[in-house]
């Protein structure tokens, strides 16, 4: 337990279960799976946490973890997911923000957990973990939903069984990291449908593949993929038909997924197999089948069931929720009302609706970067990267890229003490101390001025089209 600053002492050693033959690959069953969620809870009960306490884990994805949230879940106390590739730094800051009980950011300390007395737990979450998300300010926090009562608990689970039918049958194929809230959602539900889990500790498109092959026992029926995994995935050069046979869904969101990838997909997969959602950390907003999409290329679908969806004069999409889904954002008061209006929620991106409730993405919002599915923001870079000597100005901004989605760039204005080699390569190595490998920009351009609007901003998005670089989104 913490001493209030939210630390762990770590003092427990025992490993935690054998990864299927050093690969990175766990397979769990529900029926392991419950009695692991058990003694976590137990583990959790008996060091004093009660329903609505956070625990923090910074760690990668593992059958160790995913039982540790689904424990914490069935008795109220809520798990905060942190991007376990952040720096100490990084993730210290929002450790502290979300004022946790426990933090747990090793092996012995899911261990320790999984060591404790065995609780009895709720028939389903009774809350949902929190994320860390952020906007144009560049400051991350925490998408908080509460503890619900126990109709409440079986709206929210039923919102995503009954959506995407899990059942004892299924075998899921998780291979996004455990913070993205998708991954806990569907390997949430199949397990506790009944269903089994094959874990990837970190996403390689090889091991992807030889699971679907069945190598590792359990061949997938579902899998969730990011369109720069479902990518890297496809370009393989053995990939048939037969490879996916089994699969009688893989859903795609987090990033736009270009036309030409979605095609590609269709080829392989069986029929009526690939979907698509959009949603954010804050909530689920529209569902596209296979045929919706063929019918209207490029939509991302209409509201999920028990969702209003609303467009304002200037393009920003709004969503009424159901009760489960009313968050506020942790200590952000202003942040929530900005986020909120008669019962509606935004997270400001835009797009259209057509004459059916089809709705259309124009762009997402305009400072956030989505690198292989993973939110970078902007102002958080600039703000590492400004103090470098010789820096006068830096603007961050995504360009597309084939392989992530996008990629993170950065415009430089020089004061002129420096050689600008030099000022590029000391930007490079702050970056490598003071950023996580996906925030850290791939190009840096150095330009005179910042192209800007009358009133002053930075046209961000203008960026690629002056520095001539491939890709720009539009607009």
């Amino acid at each position: 337990m913490t001493d209030g600053s939210g630390m762990t002492d770590g003092s427990s050693m025992t490993d935690v279960g054998d990864l299927t033959g050093g690969s990175g690959v766990e397979v769990l069953t529900a029926a392991d799976a419950e009695v692991r969620q058990c003694r976590v809870a137990g583990a959790l009960l008996d060091d004093g946490l009660v329903p609505g306490d956070r625990v923090v884990f910074c760690l990668p994805s593992s059958a160790a973890l995913l039982c540790a949230v689904l424990g914490a879940l069935r008795v109220g106390i809520v798990p905060v997911l942190l991007n376990a590739t952040l720096l100490d730094a990084e993730r210290d800051l929002l450790a502290f923000d979300a004022e946790p009980r426990l933090v747990v950011t090793d092996a012995a300390g899911l261990a320790r957990l999984d060591r404790g007395p065995v609780a009895t737990l709720a028939s389903y979450p009774l809350a949902r973990p929190m994320h860390f998300t952020s906007g144009t300010t560049g400051r991350a926090k925490g998408v908080w939903s509460g503890v619900w009562d126990d109709d409440t608990a079986a709206a929210a689970l039923d919102d995503e069984a009954l959506l995407w039918s899990f059942g004892p049958d299924d075998v899921h194929l998780v291979c996004s990291p455990m913070y993205h809230s998708v991954s806990i959602r569907f390997a949430g539900g199949t397990l506790l449908a009944g269903g089994t889990c094959v874990i990837l500790q970190h996403f390689d498109a090889a091991t992807a593949a030889a699971v679907l092959d069945g190598a590792f026992g359990p061949v997938p029926t579902t899998t969730f993929l990011a369109p720069s995994a479902l990518t890297r995935l496809l370009a393989l050069p053995d990939n048939e038909p037969e490879r996916f046979a089994r699969l009688r869904l893989l859903v795609h969101a987090g990033s736009p997924c270009p036309p030409a990838l979605k095609r590609a997909a269709f080829a392989v997969v069986p029929p009526d197999t690939l979907w698509e959602f959009y949603g954010s950390t804050e909530g689920q907003f529209t569902v596209c089948s296979p045929a919706e999409w063929l019918d209207r290329p490029g939509t991302v679908g209409r509201a999920r069931a028990g969702r209003t969806l609303s467009v304002d004069d200037d393009g920003t999409v709004w969503c009424r929720p159901p009760a489960f889904s009313r968050f506020t954002y942790w200590g952000d008061e202003a942040k929530t009302d900005a986020a909120w209006r008669d019962g509606s929620f935004t997270v400001g991106d835009l797009g259209r609706l057509d004459d059916d409730g089809y709705l259309y993405l124009d762009g997402r919002r305009d400072d956030l970067v989505i690198t292989g599915g993973v939110n970078v923001y902007p102002a958080e870079v600039e703000a590492a990267l400004c103090d470098v000597p010789g820096v006068e100005e830096v603007a961050v901004f995504g360009v597309a890229d084939d392989a992530w989605g996008q990629r993170v760039c950065a415009a430089v204005v020089a004061d002129g003490t420096t050689e600008p080699d030099a000022v590029l390569a000391a930007l490079a190595d702050h970056a490598t101390e003071a950023l996580a490998g996906y925030k850290r920009p791939k190009q840096y351009a150095l330009v005179d001025a910042l192209p800007r609007t009358a009133t002053g901003k930075v046209r961000r998005l203008a960026l690629p089209g002056v520095l001539g670089l491939e890709g720009a989104r539009p607009r």
